[in-house]
């Protein structure tokens, strides 16, 4: 590790790492509400309803790990940033694709009515 001060280009502006932790907030908030309102839906679980709620958690283990990695104050270096964001990401796709997987679950009748409420 170098002494050397670091320059504005290698910096994030508090004001868009502020909206990026609040916009990935967010976004994890909902992930979570989406998982906890599925594991919380009466009804018989069924093997095919298991990758999909694999991909779920796999991506909001993700998102929470972004949003942790958001809180600090080293994530004003544009490289801990930019790892932050990719890793989110990722993350947001895998729950996108679960949920997915969830609905064409449900649409192709494999889901048994487990995201019915």
């Amino acid at each position: 590790m170098t002494d050397e001060p670091m320059t504005d280009s290698a910096r994030i502006h508090p004001e868009f790492r502020n909206g990026s932790l609040t916009a990935i907030s967010v976004i994890v908030g909902f992930s979570l509400s989406f998982l906890s309102r599925w594991a919380g839906t009466p009804g018989k679980w069924h093997a095919a309803d298991l990758f999909a709620v694999t991909t779920i958690v796999a991506g909001s283990a993700l998102q929470i790990w972004a949003l942790g990695a958001m809180l600090f104050v080293s994530s004003m270096i544009a490289s801990n940033y930019n790892r932050a964001i990719r890793v989110f990401l990722v993350g947001l796709a895998l729950v996108a694709i679960g949920v997915a997987l969830a609905l064409l679950g449900e649409i192709i009748g494999f889901g048994h009515n487990i995201l019915g409420g």
